[in-house]
């Protein structure tokens, strides 16, 4: 799966915001370059050292609850968006890295019961 990129101002903090914090593995890195990619499930992401930009591509990542998901982030200190829910189909929420980057985690919520 091709990755989704973002530019962020310090690989080494990067790095461990989204392994510690946001659940990804890290599946390579240059130190040389100053690049890595990380994955999550079916989501794969790669961050570069540079100068984030405003507005880019944002990563999906797929979770069993997004509200548990949302509610362990926030008692981190991860900067976390409302949970969303669109006409009983997904559950949403945006999650911020320290350089502003958005990820998206989803629930489906279809196949959930009454």
């Amino acid at each position: 799966m091709t990755p989704i990129w973002y530019h962020v101002r310090n690989l080494d903090a990067a790095r461990d915001f989204y392994t510690r914090k946001l659940g990804f593995s890290e599946r390579a890195h240059d130190e040389q370059e100053r690049w890595a990619t990380l994955e999550r499930g079916e989501t794969t992401i790669g961050i570069a050292e540079g100068e984030p930009e405003d507005e880019g591509a944002v990563a999906h990542v797929d979770v069993e609850d997004v509200k548990h998901v949302a509610d362990e982030l926030r008692e981190t200190g991860v900067e976390v968006g409302v949970v969303v829910e669109l006409h009983g189909e997904m559950r949403l929420v945006d999650v911020f890295d320290p350089d502003g980057n958005r990820i998206e985690f989803a629930e489906d919520v279809r196949s959930s019961g009454p």
